[in-house]
C-alpha cells in the first residue's frame, strides 16, 4: 500500500495514521518538556496531500480544516520550514483531506506535516539526508520525527531519540469516541503520572506496559472511558497517544471484522492493519 500518484508538479500521497502501543512518561526536564517511551506502529488508514508547485515562493493551504488557521497548520509550517532550512525559492499549493479525527492520539497533524516534508523533500530536489529532515522536523511538534523516520519504532525522550523495532503482524480495531483531546491539558494534569520506571526495547513487548495519560483522560471525557470499557470487554483496550481514540490489537482481519462486528450500533469504529514501513519510504528515497 503506498497510494502514491504524481504527476507533472503535482502528486498526492499518503500521511498514515499511528498507535502508541504504549506510553509512559518517565520523568520531565528542568523546561517543562515530559520525557517518554512509547512504541509507534504505523497504521494504513491515512489523510490524503496534494501537492501542487509554484512558481512564485508562495506557501498557501487550499482546504479548510474548521479550528486551524493556514499560517498555524503544521502542513503550511512544514513547508516553509523546508523552504527556510534548504533555502528553496519555489512553492507550493497544500490540500489536506483528513480522514484521521483531529484530538484522536493517532498523530493526523504530524503525520501530513512529515509527509509535506518528504514529498516536496523530493519534488522541491531538496534531496536531504532523512536523518537531517528528522531533526529539522522537531522544531515542528515530538511526533513529526517518527513519521519522517518512517517504520515501527521505539521512542524515548521528547520523541527524538528513535530506535527501529520489529512487530508481529497485527491489525486494529479502532474506535472514535467523538471527543477531540488536547494534548497539553492532559500533560498540565496534577494528577498525571511522570515517575514510570524505564524500560528497555529488549524488554518489549514482553514487559507490562500501559499508557500513563489514559486514567487522566478517562477522567476528564467520560466518553473515552465508555470506549475503553466497550473495547475491554472483547479483548484488551488501550488508548493512543493523548487520546481520544481506543484500540484493540488482532492477529488477524478476520478476529479484527469479527470485533468490530459485536460492537453496539452507531459506534464509530474501523479496522486498520499495521504497517512495518511508511507508505513514502522508499519513494523518498532509502537513504534520504
Amino acid at each position: 500500500m503506498n497510494g502514491i500518484a504524481v504527476k507533472g508538479r503535482v502528486a498526492r500521497v499518503p500521511a498514515p495514521g499511528k498507535l502508541n502501543l504504549f506510553l509512559h512518561v518517565v520523568g520531565r526536564r528542568p523546561d517543562g518538556y515530559h520525557l517518554l517511551q512509547s512504541a509507534f506502529r504505523l497504521i494504513d488508514r491515512c489523510d490524503w496531500i496534494t501537492l501542487s508547485l509554484r512558481e512564485d515562493g508562495e506557501i498557501r493551504r487550499t482546504s479548510t480544516l474548521e479550528g486551524v488557521p493556514p499560517e498555524q497548520d503544521l502542513v503550511v509550517r512544514a513547508a516553509r520550514l523546508l523552504q527556510k532550512k534548504a533555502g528553496v525559492r519555489v512553492g507550493a499549493d497544500i490540500d489536506v483531506e483528513k480522514v484521521l479525527p483531529m484530538g484522536g492520539g493517532l498523530g493526523g497533524g504530524s503525520s501530513d506535516a512529515a509527509a509535506v516534508l518528504l514529498a516536496l523533500n523530493v519534488l522541491w530536489g531538496v534531496n536531504a539526508e532523512r536523518a537531517t529532515l528528522q531533526d529539522w522536523a522537531l522544531e515542528l511538534g515530538a511526533d513529526v520525527p517518527f513519521f519522517v523516520f518512517g517504520r515501527s519504532a521505539f521512542v524515548e525522550g521528547i520523541g527524538e531519540r528513535i530506535q527501529p523495532m520489529e512487530l508481529e503482524p497485527a491489525w486494529y480495531v479502532v474506535v472514535e469516541p467523538g471527543v477531540s483531546v488536547p494534548t497539553a491539558e492532559i500533560f498540565s494534569d496534577g494528577d498525571l503520572t511522570r515517575n514510570t520506571e524505564p524500560i528497555i526495547l529488549a524488554s518489549f513487548p514482553g514487559s507490562s506496559t500501559r499508557n500513563d495519560l489514559q486514567p487522566v483522560v478517562c477522567r476528564r471525557y467520560p466518553a473515552v472511558a465508555d470506549a475503553v470499557e466497550m473495547l475491554d470487554a472483547l479483548g484488551e483496550a488501550r488508548m493512543s497517544g493523548s487520546g481520544a481514540c481506543v484500540f484493540l490489537a488482532c492477529e488477524s482481519e478476520s478476529e479484527a471484522q469479527a470485533v468490530l462486528a459485536k460492537l453496539p450500533e452507531g459506534t464509530k469504529a474501523w479496522v486498520a492493519r499495521g504497517l512495518d514501513w511508511h507508505p513514502l519510504h522508499d519513494w523518498a528515497g532509502p537513504g534520504r
